[in-house]
């Protein structure tokens, strides 16, 4: 069987008709929340994009076939299902060659969304440069894909677990603008300043859709663009109890000699246990801030900048 990419009807008609629509990740789902969280949380992220005025397209690959605005059968599924790979963009045509199932990360569905023409994605957080690639080399594709991938991605920055200096100055390197929206400091996911400050910051969403439609107009037409949306100062994580939390964890990685793909998973339920599930609440703040935020982006610029 032919690889190709399937759009929902609703998400064909939307795009046909240029109605806002919003992409959202499938590996949250996944691997990025416990059950049952992750499908309540999955119907909530679709229920606060419609609410805005836009159509969610969840992004997944069932039985091979790429999928952009996943039904809620499938979403069921990729919640539910034991063996659902965690594909990158390069697992794509794998993962199509085999007929299984698998969720996208930030690199896939910006890819996926982009050959459909959607615009705006809404994630969590951006994968990044790892602490330790120097020795390792493990940096995200997410990375990588930002820069020849035609999508603005609303995140709250990275895991402080990653290197967030490496990562921004790779994103310098590769040409991703990264904006802040109402912020000049990069928010550090579950805290809403990481500690690096931003060379930009926009005020709104119409500020935010004239930047999207100004990356064309100057020839960066294959530029991705990073919108980072901090998670409010009252809802982010206790700092103390952040800092505890990552030190406690790196000592565990370096005693487990834990390496590579398995980091982050680790790091992430280490979390969830030293701070009480407080993590959790936190991670679940930030990606429906950053679908309401998405969502109003998408609205502005499909009714013209």
């Amino acid at each position: 069987m032919k690889a190709r990419i399937e759009a929902s009807p609703e998400v064909e008609e939307a795009l046909r008709e240029g109605r806002p629509v919003v992409a959202l990740e499938s590996t949250l789902i996944s691997h990025g929340l416990p059950r049952p969280d992750n499908l309540r949380v999955a119907r909530e992220l679709e229920e606060i994009v419609r609410d805005e005025g836009a159509i969610p397209a969840t992004v997944g690959v069932v039985d091979g076939v790429p999928r952009v605005g996943l039904g809620a059968d499938e979403i069921e599924l990729l919640a539910t299902a034991e063996e659902v790979a965690k594909l990158s963009a390069r697992d794509l045509p794998i993962a199509a060659t085999k007929g299984i199932h698998g969720a996208t990360t930030v690199a896939a569905t910006a890819h996926l969304a982009a050959r459909l023409g959607i615009r705006l994605f809404a994630t969590g957080g951006l994968g990044g440069v790892h602490r330790g690639a120097r020795e390792s080399w493990d940096v995200s594709a997410d990375l990588a894909a930002l820069s020849r991938t035609p999508v603005a991605v609303v995140c709250s920055g990275v895991k402080s677990i990653l290197d967030v200096p490496a990562t921004l100055e790779y994103l310098e390197t590769l040409g991703v603008p990264v904006v802040g929206f109402g912020t000049d400091r990069f928010p550090g996911f579950y805290l809403s300043d990481s500690g690096y400050s931003l060379d930009w910051s926009l005020d709104d969403e119409t500020q935010v859709a004239r930047l999207m439609e100004n990356l064309p107009a100057v020839g960066l037409e294959r530029s991705g663009l990073v919108i980072a949306n901090p998670v409010s100062p009252e809802d982010q994580l206790d700092p103390e109890l952040h800092d505890e939390a990552l030190k406690s964890g790196l000592e565990a990685l370096e005693r487990h000699g834990i390496r590579g793909r398995e980091v982050t998973p680790f790091l992430l339920d280490h979390f969830l246990k030293v701070t009480g599930g407080r993590s959790l609440e936190v991670n679940e703040k930030i990606v429906r801030n950053n679908a309401r935020l998405a969502a109003r982006i998408a609205v502005v610029l499909a009714s013209g900048v």
